[in-house]
């Protein structure tokens, strides 16, 4: 059985560049109380790659994921999600971009108390306007291990299973991305190992594009690159890496801020 299979009547022609930023940049507040969440941040990721990104508390990595997922407007700069721009558009066009091509993965899952499972994951395609498919709802919850758990409530799950349910709700859509925050920080070890293979899975099984802002390098280990954030610009990359080369680099971060970091990883 093919791990979240597309609908027949949902096929959409990808972008070969996932997620596009050019020269954005970020302050919130004004005058000496202003802050630069990003200065102008330049980056191309490919489709059907796996991206984590990291630094220190105010590095911006928090922003650049909510300017790039359409959560937040950029002061400056454009953003490309799936080969279309994000930024300009009116905020009802940002909604129904989002529900359309865009997947969210959050630290608090963000499930709906009263909905069991499978109206939880199903959720987005509603919002959208979407025909649901019960049989392709229960295919992917089977796949992420919670056939058995189409009628449970989240306070019958534990944290390792929301955040399963979480992950199959921003799969239902066929996203162009999936953006990812936090997505192991309240987990245990072997629930947060789960998780990310089933993120890891989606990307190089199956083609999807992952973004992930995390502070964890283990977590981090799993992506294919992780981008460096400092000073609300880009530090730096590191290609295949592993835990303690990413350790590594952000006990250095400090040291040297690039001011123009490769602008294609």
């Amino acid at each position: 059985m093919r791990m979240f299979r597309r609908s027949q009547q949902e096929h959409r022609p990808r972008a070969a560049t996932a997620l596009r930023l050019v020269s954005v940049s970020k302050v919130y507040g004004t005058g000496q109380s202003a802050v630069t969440a990003l200065d102008g941040v330049t980056l191309s990721l490919g489709a059907g790659t796996f991206t984590a990104v990291m630094g220190p508390s105010g590095s911006g990595k928090s922003t650049l994921l909510q300017c790039a997922a359409g959560l937040d407007r950029p002061d400056q700069g454009r953003v490309v999600v799936d080969g279309e721009e994000m930024t300009g558009g009116t905020e009802a066009r940002l909604t129904k971009f989002r529900r359309q091509r865009v997947g969210f993965v959050f630290q608090q899952y963000n499930l709906l108390p009263t909905l069991t499972v499978a109206q939880n994951t199903a959720l987005p395609l509603k919002l959208a306007g979407r025909r649901v498919d019960p049989e392709r709802v229960r295919e992917i919850l089977t796949q992420v291990g919670l056939g058995d758990r189409l009628g449970h409530r989240p306070d019958q799950l534990s944290g390792g299973q929301c955040q399963r349910v979480a992950i199959a709700r921003a799969l239902v859509t066929e996203p162009g991305v999936i953006f990812a925050d936090e997505p192991t920080g309240a987990l245990d070890t072997r629930s947060a190992r789960d998780v990310l293979r089933l993120l890891q899975r989606a990307v190089r099984v199956h083609g999807r594009t992952v973004v992930m802002v995390t502070h964890d390098p283990v977590a981090a280990s799993y992506a294919d690159t992780v981008l460096f954030l400092a000073d609300g610009r880009l530090a730096g990359h590191l290609s295949a890496p592993t835990v303690d080369a990413v350790a590594e680099r952000l006990a250095h971060l400090g040291d040297r801020v690039r001011d123009d970091a490769p602008a294609g990883v």
